[in-house]
């Protein structure tokens, strides 16, 4: 078998090596991976492990998507839940954390090793769930070098005619360089759903109404708080307090927000999950950024001359002194409503949103550290801390990686919704298991009745037990597309994604895709007729944990 695998990989690497004068850019491969999340890893991974070609499709420079782009605080929920090549990425963090040598900025014995109620490095499993963005970076190109899997990095998908179809099949994919890459079966592990978009498949973005599938918690959620990110006190949303006519604060939105229940076209904040140090010899001061204006944060200042004082509360520690930095509050990281447009957005105008919600972020810690209205400790304080040196060399140490929580989502052969999350119902055919909170972030900040300013849409509802998730929700509808998978922009409701969306979850499924991409091809048939049987013993041979 091992003889069989060279074989199989040295022929690949011929294949998409070569170039003759009239096909010069055309690559084939038995699996098409498109995206650079770690989704997509994980699955490109899996599918050379047994035995089959895979060629790596990267928007991306960088991969591992958000677990090499700042959220190195594992959202993991039951740990035990983890199993297959995902459980396999955190053993190598373990592997890499256990060597003295990793430890440069600070004494292994005075990490804290807690975070998310666990312990961060399990010495008994021999796992670690918390780390640095450049050691998952590390992890995740050590298994695409060891299988030998081509990636072409920072090509993008020709989304208007890059989608070559024929008989409810995707024949190859166009990138907007001219590269052409031909398949027997291709995934979309992007966060944005971009191929599945252009194949034709059905999907969604935005909350649904509670009616839509019988929920609770999707759609308009005003003056329902499950975390602390609201308005505590009240403070006005003009600029002038009190006087509607001399018009809202920035970061405000105006108009009815809709009755409780219903749905929109509204998503969850994104940001950047920043790795900061306060380690003086690793630490880069807050940057002023390009256009910074201290009025666009008058609103931070009321909040902070409120009282409110837990700026600090997300600064969670990961390892050597650094910090995976999330958004708390009511005015924090998350640029709420400010994202509405990017699923659907073109590239130059995502990459417009991704400007601004950096220059948002950026502006932000400098006004922080150094605004004059920040009341004296909290600035103290920050200014002992900074971006930090050894991370994301190659983008001013600032994340590569916006944090997408959710964009497109594929109305599929099954869709996940909070009954499934809740235990409500059985799930058909797991593939893989979640257990963290449906979690949404806020998804728009309005004025109230009485003129008040106030965020809506953070939720956070905790299932009772580790559940399973469907394989018919990473399948598109047979009548779609027949030899398509889509692990990372499944086919969910809102609040049901706001489980789902966790990384180690994501790399879960990115295995399962993974495999059922081979049995597809070995048993020459759609995605959505593979044998559950067959599907299962390769999961469970893996290590996969698909059952409670």
């Amino acid at each position: 078998m091992r003889k069989n695998y060279v074989f199989l990989t040295l022929l690949f690497i011929g294949i998409v090596s070569c170039r003759t004068p009239d096909k010069q850019n055309v690559y084939i491969a038995d699996v098409v991976v498109y995206g650079g999340t770690s989704a997509a890893v994980i699955a490109a991974v899996q599918v050379a492990r047994m035995g089959k070609t895979v060629v790596l499709v990267s928007p991306d420079k960088h991969l591992g998507g958000m677990t090499s782009g700042g959220l190195g605080y594992t959202d993991v929920g039951n740990k035990e839940v983890v199993g297959g090549m995902a459980r396999e990425f955190y053993h190598r963090i373990w592997q890499h954390y256990k060597k003295p040598e990793s430890w440069k900025w600070q004494v292994q014995s005075e990490f804290g090793n807690k975070g998310q109620g666990i312990a961060a490095m399990d010495d008994a499993a021999g796992t670690m769930w918390l780390f640095e963005p450049h050691v998952a970076e590390e992890v995740f190109e050590d298994l695409v070098k060891e299988s030998h899997i081509p990636v072409f990095r920072e090509i993008c998908l020709d989304r208007e005619n890059g989608v070559k179809i024929s008989d409810k099949r995707i024949q190859s994919i166009t990138t907007l360089n001219g590269k052409i890459f031909q398949g027997k079966i291709f995934l979309d592990a992007t966060y944005e759903g971009d191929l599945m978009a252009a194949a034709g498949v059905s999907y969604t973005v935005g909350r649904e109404g509670n009616d839509v599938y019988e929920e609770q918690w999707n759609g308009v959620q005003f003056g329902i708080f499950h975390h602390g990110h609201y308005f505590k006190t009240d403070i006005s949303s003009y600029k002038r307090p009190g006087d509607p006519d001399d018009g809202l604060l920035p970061w405000i939105s105006g108009g009815s927000i809709g009755e409780n229940g219903t749905g929109d076209q509204k998503i969850q904040a994104y940001c950047f999950r920043m790795c900061l140090t306060n380690n003086p010899a690793n630490r880069k001061t807050f940057p002023k950024p390009d256009g910074y204006d201290a009025g666009q944060y008058e609103l931070l200042a009321r909040v902070l001359e409120s009282g409110w004082n837990e700026v600090f509360q997300k600064f969670d520690a990961i390892p050597n002194a650094k910090t995976d930095t999330n958004n708390h509050g009511p005015f924090s990281t998350d640029n709420i409503g400010m994202n509405y447009d990017y699923p659907e957005a073109t590239y130059k105008r995502r990459k417009e949103i991704i400007g601004e919600h950096e220059t948002y972020q950026k502006g932000l810690m400098y006004f922080l550290a150094n605004d004059p209205r920040v009341p004296s400790d909290i600035r103290e304080e920050m200014n002992n801390w900074g971006l930090a040196k050894d991370e994301f060399l190659d983008h001013d140490n600032w994340p590569h990686q916006i944090y997408v929580r959710e964009a497109r989502r594929m109305i599929g052969s099954y869709v996940m919704t909070e009954q499934d999350i809740l235990g409500r119902r059985e799930v058909p055919e797991p593939i893989g298991m979640g257990s963290y909170t449906m979690d949404s972030h806020n998804v728009q900040r309005i004025v109230t009745p009485e003129g008040f300013v106030q965020n809506e849409g953070d939720i956070g509802v905790h299932p009772h037990d580790p559940y399973t998730i469907a394989y018919g929700a990473i399948t598109p509808k047979k009548k779609e597309c027949g030899n398509l998978l889509v692990p990372v922009c499944l086919s969910s409701s809102h609040i049901a994604y706001g489980s789902i969306r966790m990384e180690p979850v994501f790399m879960i499924l990115g295995q399962s895709a993974g495999s059922a991409a081979v049995q597809a091809i070995d048993e020459n048939c759609d995605v959505q007729d593979i044998s559950y049987d067959l599907l299962q013993k390769q999961l469970s041979d893996d290590q996969q944990r698909i059952l409670q």
